[in-house]
């Protein structure tokens, strides 16, 4: 799992990505709220940890940007203020949860393992739509001037790219996200190549670019 962690205080941050690293998850660290929201845009990210004060933009104005570019990752602040005022703001602003400092690293950990368990069915919405494409995850199928089934791989593979329009996702990105139970990276090739087919059947205005360097983006033709 794929960790944004915008923490300012280095000595704090250098803490949490230890703690994290040590259970396997990959973090990438930024120092203010400005970074953050560069960061997000750029990369996929399953969960992002905002700190409220930061500075540059805090951990709010980030969350704010974040979620109006249509991010959908799963989203936790982290806050040394006690009010309630400030959690109520960034749960309406799109934050899925919060800990106050001082917090458990234990309690950090069991929330990102219970993200973790319940990535695949609770945070993703059922139709996920870009361009004239529209995926229904349940139906199994891609729409745009007509319609196509897809198989289960093909629908997880195209819901991933849905959720990361516009991002450069690298070959292992793609694996880890698809085929833990797989060991040739090389699947990630053959399945990107039915998409594509599948899209040009359906008359799509996207398109799956990339290949050589190992490197896809979904994009507006």
């Amino acid at each position: 799992m794929r960790v944004l962690l915008a923490e300012d205080e280095v000595q704090m941050s250098q803490v949490l990505v230890t703690a994290m690293t040590h259970q396997n998850y990959e973090i990438t660290a930024v120092y203010d709220g400005e970074q953050a929201v560069s960061a997000a845009s750029k990369d996929p990210y399953d969960v992002i940890i905002l700190d409220i004060m930061m500075p540059k933009k805090d951990g709010l104005e980030a969350l704010k940007e974040i979620r109006a570019a249509g991010n959908r990752a799963h989203i936790i602040m982290l806050t040394a203020m006690a009010e309630i005022d400030d959690r109520v703001t960034g749960l309406d602003l799109g934050a899925d949860d919060y800990l106050t400092k001082p917090f458990s690293l234990k309690e950090l950990l069991a929330r990102l393992r219970s993200m973790e368990r319940r990535a695949d069915s609770t945070f993703t919405p059922n139709v996920l739509a870009y361009g004239s494409v529209k995926l229904n995850v349940s139906e199994q199928e891609i729409v745009a001037k007509n319609s196509i089934r897809l198989s289960g791989k093909e629908t997880k593979l195209m819901e991933y790219l849905l959720l990361n329009t516009d991002k450069e996702l690298t070959t292992d990105n793609i694996f880890q996200h698809i085929w833990e139970d797989d060991d040739d990276k090389n699947i990630v090739w053959v399945y990107v190549s039915y998409l594509r087919q599948k899209l040009q059947a359906i008359n799509a205005d996207i398109q799956i670019t990339g290949e050589k360097d190992g490197i896809f983006k979904l994009t507006m033709i």
